[in-house]
């Protein structure tokens, strides 16, 4: 996995580099101090798997930032590490691609439980950030939290889900699910991650297997 982390604090740089490492030991990691290495970064290398970056950074404006790249990488997951916590802020994030958004003061564990959600097809919004928030995508988030615990799985998932199950045993990718079932790629992330959280598995590979063993996919 390879992964490009950006954060204008060093002692932040280096301590997600650690957790990353101790965590996915076959990582293989990019460091950048701002937005302009960033840029630098990912017009030498057009391969990362991921991208873990802060928000306000010297460099650009974060909004054009990250318009320029998910432009530039429309393929690969981003995911906003900040200090700033605010409704309307994650929401832009989400709005111009980012498929997670993680505040500073999250636990190490929260991280890399974080970025395997990502990793799978999902999208991580803190859970505290999900009350009393009107737009669609996020009513989906706290549908997500709210799902109960159960041993019976067939009957959890929606119609619009199972499709998105079908088409994920398909090798779909959420771009292309998108396309097909003429969503938006955020709300297809949604989809996933409440099928993962559902069948209890970790990713996409994992829900087709739990979903056949079920009888849910044929």
């Amino acid at each position: 996995m390879k992964v490009l982390i950006a954060d204008d604090h060093e002692l932040f740089l280096k301590g997600l580099e650690m957790i990353l490492k101790d965590s996915f030991p076959q990582i293989e990691l990019r460091l950048a101090k701002d937005y302009q290495e960033i840029f630098e970064r990912i017009s030498e290398e057009c391969d990362f798997d991921l991208i873990l970056t802060d928000l306000a950074m010297p460099g650009a404006r974060w909004l054009e930032a990250l318009e320029k790249i998910h432009a530039e990488l429309p393929e690969t997951p981003i995911i906003i590490l900040s200090a700033v916590f605010d409704k309307e802020v994650v929401q832009k994030t989400i709005e111009l691609g980012a498929a997670g958004y993680i505040p500073k003061t999250s636990s190490n564990a929260v991280i890399v439980s974080a970025v395997n959600l990502v990793m799978s097809g999902g999208v991580y919004i803190p859970p505290e950030l999900l009350q009393d928030t009107k737009r669609d995508e996020f009513d989906l988030l706290r549908q997500i939290e709210k799902m109960p615990e159960t041993s019976d799985k067939t009957g959890i998932l929606s119609p619009r889900q199972i499709d998105v199950l079908n088409l994920i045993a398909k090798g779909r990718s959420n771009k292309q699910i998108a396309y097909e079932l003429g969503l938006t790629e955020g709300t297809v992330k949604l989809h996933v991650t409440a099928i993962l959280k559902v069948l209890n598995v970790y990713n996409r590979t994992g829900a087709v297997a739990e979903a056949t063993r079920l009888g849910i996919l044929k």
